[in-house]
Order: C-alpha cells, then structure tokens, then sequence
C-alpha cells in the first residue's frame, strides 16, 4: 500500500507520468462536442429551409387558383413576359 500524501492518496506512483492520449482527451471532446454542434446548426437550417421552400411552392400553387380578373372578366396569362 502507498503513502499517504498531504491530499490524500496519490493517483500514480512515485515516478510514473500520465500517459501522453490522457492529456489530449479534453481537447478530443471539445472538438467532438464543437463538431456535433455545427452538424446539429447546419441540419436545423437545412430542414428550416425545405420547410420554408414547400411553404413558398404553396402559396406560388395557390396564385394559380385565386388569381384576379382581368378588366375584361378573363383570367388572362399566367405568366407576365
């Protein structure tokens, strides 16, 4: 059994260092972590603009059927070139 130390028990014994994979593990889960919030951001906008396009095609669709009378009482051309 080891020595006690101020702090209690010591995490390694005397003269072992921390494996070198250790220290960086912070700095992985960091740049995971940043990773997965910037696929969660551009997935989010990405299904935030189909909603948006479907919303427009709707009301595009809709333009055909409630679209006014001309002077004349005719529903004229669709599209104005």
């Amino acid at each position: 059994m080891q020595p006690l130390s101020k702090g209690g028990m010591e995490p390694f014994p005397p003269g072992r260092k921390r494996a070198k994979e250790e220290n960086d593990m912070p700095w992985l889960m960091i740049l995971v972590l940043l990773l997965a919030l910037i696929l969660l951001g551009a997935g989010f906008a990405l299904k935030l603009l189909w909603i948006l396009a479907v919303i427009v095609l709707v009301l595009w669709l809709l333009g055909f059927v409630a679209r006014g009378t001309g002077p004349s009482g005719k529903r004229g051309r669709w599209y104005r070139w």
